[in-house]
C-alpha cells in the first residue's frame, strides 16, 4: 500500500484497523485449515502408497499368469475365451468434504443379472488362464478404491497449494501493507496534531500580547 494513496484521517484509520483485525483472522483460520488439509493428505498418501504396492504386486502376478496362459494356449483360443465378458459393473462416484474440498467416492458393483464365475468355458482354456482371469476379476475393486484415493490426494494437493498461496499473500503482502498505512496515518494525525497545538500555542500568544499591549495602551490614556 502506498503511502500517497492513503488517506491520512481518523476514518480512514479506523477502516484500516478493522481490516487489518480481519486479515489476522483470516490468516490464522488459513494456516490452521492448510495444517489439517496436509495432515489428512500424508494419511492419505501413506494408504495409498501401500495400496499401490499391494496392486502392482498382485498385477505381476496377473502378468505373468496371462503370459503362461498365452505360451500354452493359442492365440484365438486366448481371444475367443475373452471377447465376450458375461459379467458387467458399474462404478457410482459420490462426494465427500474434507476440509471444504468435496472429493469423489467411488463404488463398484456388479450390475443386476450379471453372470458369476468366468467369461468362458473351461473345455479348452488353460488353468493358468483361469486363475489370472479371477485373480485380475478380484483386484477390480481394490483398483477401484486406489483411483479413489490417488484423486482424493491430487485435489488435496491442489487445495494445499492455494491455501498456501494466500495464506503468504496475507502474511507477506495485505498485512504488512496495512500496517504500513496504519503506521503513515497514525505519524500523519500525530504531525497534525503537533501543528495544531503549535497554531494554538502561537495563537494564544499573539492574543495574550495584543491584550497586555491594549492594557498598556489604556493605562497611559488614563495617565
Amino acid at each position: 500500500m502506498a503511502n500517497t494513496n492513503v488517506n491520512p484521517t481518523r476514518m480512514e484509520l479506523k477502516r484500516l484497523k478493522g481490516r487489518l483485525a480481519t486479515a489476522r483472522r483470516g490468516h490464522k483460520l488459513l494456516k490452521d485449515k492448510r495444517d489439517e488439509i496436509m495432515r489428512q493428505f500424508l494419511d492419505i498418501v501413506r494408504e495409498n502408497k501401500e495400496l499401490r504396492e499391494k496392486v502392482e504386486e498382485s498385477l505381476a502376478k496377473v502378468h505373468n499368469g496371462f503370459s503362461v496362459a498365452a505360451a500354452v494356449s493359442s492365440p484365438t483360443i486366448l481371444e475367443q475365451a475373452l471377447m465376450v465378458p458375461r459379467r458387467e459393473g458399474e462404478i457410482s462416484v459420490s462426494n465427500r468434504n474434507i476440509m471444504s474440498v468435496n472429493v469423489p467416492e467411488f463404488a463398484f458393483q456388479l450390475k443386476d443379472g450379471a453372470s458369476a464365475g468366468l467369461n468362458y468355458g473351461y473345455a479348452f482354456t488353460s488353468g493358468e488362464l483361469d486363475a489370472a482371469v479371477e485373480a485380475l476379476s478380484d483386484l477390480l475393486p481394490t483398483l477401484v478404491l486406489l483411483a479413489q484415493k490417488e484423486k482424493t490426494a491430487q485435489m488435496l494437493a491442489e487445495e494445499i497449494e492455494k491455501t498456501r498461496r494466500r495464506v503468504n499473500a496475507l502474511e507477506y503482502i495485505m498485512i504488512p501493507d496495512l500496517e504500513e498505512g496504519i503506521k503513515s496515518i497514525s505519524m500523519k494525525l500525530d504531525e497534525n496534531e503537533r501543528g495544531n497545538t503549535t497554531r494554538l500555542m502561537k495563537v494564544k500568544d499573539l492574543m495574550l500580547a495584543k491584550t497586555l499591549a491594549n492594557a498598556r495602551e489604556s493605562h497611559m490614556h488614563e495617565a
